[in-house]
């Protein structure tokens, strides 16, 4: 089975890395069209582009300006490079070499600057989020500008796992980009809700560290059907059959 996650907009480009192995990004052409857009925005384009502070907006059109066109400078891989909930949940920088080979294989990263990334593919520090309206030869928005690119690129790797299965483990605005109906594969999106006020709610904060520790779970187990998905069981989640489809597992838990 084929994994994706979203991207983080905090990044870590000063810890130590545990390994040097390292590949590039799939679509370097197009991610350097995009880096010119980026370099002609000034500190007001990024804040409304963007909604971001005057602060954020600065940073990033620094790193635009100073952007390397050698992709191994200021540079480390995406799966150590981002943080945030998901990717604790995922806890990357504890996966020995076999595990980041079998995510190599089994995770992908969706990306609104380079698309799509695989976990060792070299990143430099960027915020360019999949749903910004950002114009471009291609169109109004990112979503046009990728296009085809994305869902081919699944496409590509679900043939290669031999696997008709992809497991949505996205943010709605970044798994937009896939088109589902020229997928070549079923999608499969894990859910996870904790009792609250009475009732199962998806909470932010807990539902994207599941999210990555399910990305890890299908990097370790290497399951090959849904039905497998269902024995994840990690901080307590359980598989709920009442709450869920074919399609649609959902994972429930009553914190304590």
């Amino acid at each position: 089975m084929l994994a994706v996650i979203s991207p983080a907009k905090t990044l870590d480009f000063e810890s130590p890395l545990r390994t040097k192995k390292h590949t590039l990004p799939e679509f370097t052409s197009e991610t350097a069209a995009l880096i010119e857009v980026m370099r002609r925005q000034e500190a007001p384009d990024l804040m409304r582009l963007m909604a971001i502070s005057a602060k954020l907006a600065a940073q990033n059109v620094a790193r635009y300006r100073t952007w390397s066109d050698d992709p191994a400078q200021n540079a480390r891989q995406a799966v150590l490079a981002f943080m945030g909930d998901v990717y604790t949940g995922l806890d990357a920088r504890s996966l020995g070499s076999r595990g980041l080979d079998s995510a190599q294989q089994r995770l992908r990263i969706l990306s609104g600057l380079y698309g799509v990334l695989k976990p060792l593919d070299l990143i430099q520090p960027y915020r360019l989020e999949m749903g910004t309206p950002l114009a471009t030869t291609r169109g109004t928005n990112l979503y046009r500008y990728w296009g085809a690119l994305p869902t081919a690129a699944l496409n590509a790797q679900l043939t290669s796992l031999r696997s008709p299965y992809l497991v949505n483990l996205a943010s709605a605005e970044y798994f937009r980009v896939i088109d589902q109906k020229r997928l070549d594969g079923e999608v499969i999106t894990p859910v996870f809700k904790d009792w609250s006020n009475g009732e199962y709610k998806v909470l932010s904060f807990f539902a994207k560290r599941a999210r990555g520790m399910m990305a890890r779970y299908v990097i370790e187990e290497r399951p090959r059907r849904p039905a497998e998905l269902r024995d994840f069981a990690g901080d307590g989640y359980r598989y709920d059959a009442k709450r869920s489809s074919a399609t649609t597992l959902v994972f429930t838990r009553k914190r304590t």
